[in-house]
């Protein structure tokens, strides 16, 4: 029995929508298709996907990446070890992980110069951290030479290296850990 003090209540839906929307309507709004109902074994696409997408067979799988010519080998080697004399062990990651299935004498480059500026990396932080350390008693102050040092080999070794690579053969950074092969 209603009270006629009290407003009118909405209608309540049966299956959880929308006050006012009648059963089985879309609760999203006019022209939004419902959802078709969940079978066992059956997978939905995700919001704002295509049915088929990530289902097998629905997309061809994508091209395996195509080998690089010797010059474009030579000419990424070339700069990958440029690059870690300006910008450190960062040209090698992104060569290595970009071109490393590209060709095999540009993967043998990334993965030395890589080894090469890693190496170099833990030689700064390391002479750094002893330098600072061991500034407080007077012998610290050798280790600051640590990172001069690591610098300058850098530079000439990574001068090496290009020059190397760009002739087409293979180098060896000196003094490089192995952490990548």
């Amino acid at each position: 029995m209603t009270d006629p003090t009290q407003p009118p209540q909405p209608e309540q839906p049966e299956q959880g929508g929308q006050p006012g929307t009648p059963p089985g309507a879309s609760p999203y709004g006019a022209g939004a298709p419902t959802p078709p109902p969940s079978q066992p074994g059956a997978q939905q696409p995700g919001y704002g996907q295509q049915p088929g997408y990530g289902q097998p067979g629905a997309y061809p799988p994508p091209a395996p990446p195509q080998p690089l010519r010797p010059e474009d080998q030579r000419m990424w080697a070339t700069l990958i070890h440029v690059g870690g004399i300006l910008f450190s062990f960062v040209p090698a990651l992104v060569g290595y992980l970009v071109l490393r299935e590209r060709g095999g004498f540009v993967r043998e480059h990334t993965a030395t110069a890589l080894n090469f500026q890693l190496t170099m990396l833990i030689a700064y932080i390391g002479g750094w951290i002893l330098g600072t350390v061991g500034s407080l008693v007077i012998i610290g102050a050798v280790f600051y030479l640590v990172p001069l040092a690591a610098g300058i080999l850098v530079i000439i070794f990574g001068i090496m290296a290009a020059i190397a690579a760009n002739r087409g053969q293979s180098y060896r950074y000196p003094l490089a850990i192995t952490f990548v092969r």
